[in-house]
Formats: structure tokens, C-alpha cells, sequence
């Protein structure tokens, strides 16, 4: 599917199962794409839900903003604009940036009618710092291509030590793009990381963020990796204080690419959740 949003850009995406079930929106994390959600989408539509996963802007196979504009309420427009040419509100499950993009919808009083539920997938009110850091330096030092997937598969699994390393690596292809030169690069746009560093050190948008944290109403439910620096308890203490109604669930084994390392046992928590969500309407 595809759909031109309120910017004009155009955002690709996946949906699985029937039209007329209740809808959830999934949206990946910094530098990934709609098919870190495969199995999950997978698993919901088996359920009865609709799942639409969806290529953020600036990665995958949506457009790329040509003013680099990444801020997380680009993003929400966006996937406003989504929600309202489906024609129904939509169960949000986000990680790291999708979920920050997820709670700035769930948390603005002009869309919070569109929201039905949140699931933060190992993400507070903003990620920890350090944590954050680590995820971008990763992301940059692909920056000057990889001479094949074998080579980009081993940066991953330096990045993810505790994660088992594929077999089988042909699923990189989907993530990553083989240009001239003959090197394949991550397909998402450079300048991304430019307005995640820019925004990550500005205290307006904590704030701002903070105040979306504030104003959540719907059933929320934050998952954490047991292993993931980017979701402390810290993070996870502050996120629970301030949106008080929400669920926590933690994940043995599992870092800060939770659906990637242990997704059966993360897909039947956020199923759980969605399911008892919907019961209490």
C-alpha cells in the first residue's frame, strides 16, 4: 500500500488481515523499516486485527524529506494523515522513534481521538541518552557503504553481541540498497541522523514530549529488553510515574530490538494487551 500524506510525501506500507477488524499501526525504530514488524503483523492479523505496518519517512520505501525535516511531529503528521485515510482510530505500537511518534499522537489533545491504545516497545518519554548515543553511532558508521551483506551482517552482530547471527542473511536486502559503486548502504536518509542529534540535545523537545507523557489517556503498555541500555529503570520508574494507568512488561533476553530477539514472546504480550483493551470498551 500506499499512501501521500499531508506533506505530499508518499509512505509505503504492509497491511495484513481483514479491513473490518480493529486497526493497529506499528512503526519501527531509527534506521529500520517496516519489516522489523513482519512476524508480529504476522501474528496480529492472525488474531483479529489489522496490521499496517508502515516505512517511516526518510527510510525504506517512503519518500525522503527534502528539507531533512525528521522532528517527531513530521512524523505525527504523517501518520495522521494515515489514521484518517484508513477512516478509523488505530491501536499504536511504536519502537524507539516510532514509539516517541506514537506518544506524541496518544498525548495531543487534537489527535487523541485517533488513538485507541498504546504499546511502547522499549521506549519512555525519551530514550536514555547513552543508550540513544550508542544506536546513532551504529547508524553512522555505515555511512560509507558496506562491501557486501556478509560485511554488514557482521557489523550487526558486533552491534548485537548477544543476538545469534542468520544463516541465512538474504532479509538485509530489504534494508539495505546496492548502488553504483557497487557498495550496499542502509536505505534511509543520512540527514535523519543530523535532526536526531540536533533534536536528542534540545530540552524543548523533552519537554515536549514530557507533555504528551502527561496527557495520555488511553490504555497504555511500556515493553522493555531486559538487556536494552536504552530503556533504564530510570527510564522506566519516570515513565510509569508520570502516565500512571500504563502496564509494564519486561523481556529476558532481550535488547533494545525486542521484536528481533524474542518475538513470540513480545507479539503475545502486546497481543494480550490489545485484546484486554478492547474488552474493557
Amino acid at each position: 500500500m500506499k499512501f501521500k500524506v499531508s506533506s505530499g510525501l508518499n509512505i509505503e506500507a504492509t497491511a495484513l488481515g481483514n479491513p473490518n477488524d480493529s486497526l493497529v499501526i506499528l512503526l519501527h525504530g531509527g534506521g529500520q523499516t517496516r519489516h522489523a514488524w513482519g512476524a508480529t503483523a504476522k501474528k496480529l492479523s492472525e488474531s483479529g486485527f489489522y496490521a499496517l505496518a508502515i516505512d517511516l519517512r526518510g527510510h525504506g520505501d517512503s519518500d525522503w524529506s527534502k528539507d531533512g525535516d525528521y522532528a517527531i511531529e513530521s512524523y505525527r503528521n504523517d501518520l495522521v494523515s494515515i489514521i484518517e485515510e484508513v477512516g478509523k482510530p488505530a491501536f499504536l505500537i511504536g519502537a524507539s522513534l516510532g514509539g516517541m511518534i506514537s506518544l506524541s499522537t496518544a498525548g495531543d489533545l487534537a489527535y487523541q481521538h485517533l488513538c485507541k491504545g498504546l504499546v511502547m516497545v522499549d521506549i519512555g518519554i525519551y530514550p536514555n541518552e547513552d543508550g540513544s548515543n550508542e544506536i546513532l553511532n551504529f547508524m553512522s558508521s555505515g555511512f560509507k557503504g558496506f562491501d557486501s551483506l556478509e560485511d554488514a551482517s557482521n557489523s550487526i552482530s558486533t552491534y548485537l553481541p548477544h543476538r545469534e547471527k542468520p544463516k541465512d542473511i538474504s532479509g538485509l536486502k530489504k534494508n539495505l540498497r546496492l548502488k553504483d559503486d557497487g557498495k550496499y548502504y542502509w536505505h534511509w536518509d543520512p540527514k535523519f541522523i543530523e535532526s536526531r542529534t540536533a533534536n536528542l540535545d534540545r530540552s524543548d523537545y523533552r519537554q515536549r514530549q514530557r507533555n504528551y507523557a502527561e496527557t495520555v489517556k488511553v490504555p497504555t503498555l511500556l515493553i522493555r529488553g531486559a538487556l536494552s541500555n536504552v530503556v533504564t529503570q530510570e527510564e522506566v520508574d519516570d515513565f510509569l510515574g508520570t502516565i500512571r494507568h500504563a502496564e509494564f512488561v519486561e523481556i529476558a533476553k532481550a535488547a533494545h530490538m525486542i521484536a528481533g530477539d524474542r518475538n513470540d514472546i513480545f507479539a503475545n504480550a502486546a497481543i494480550e494487551f490489545l485484546q484486554q483493551a478492547l474488552n474493557k470498551k
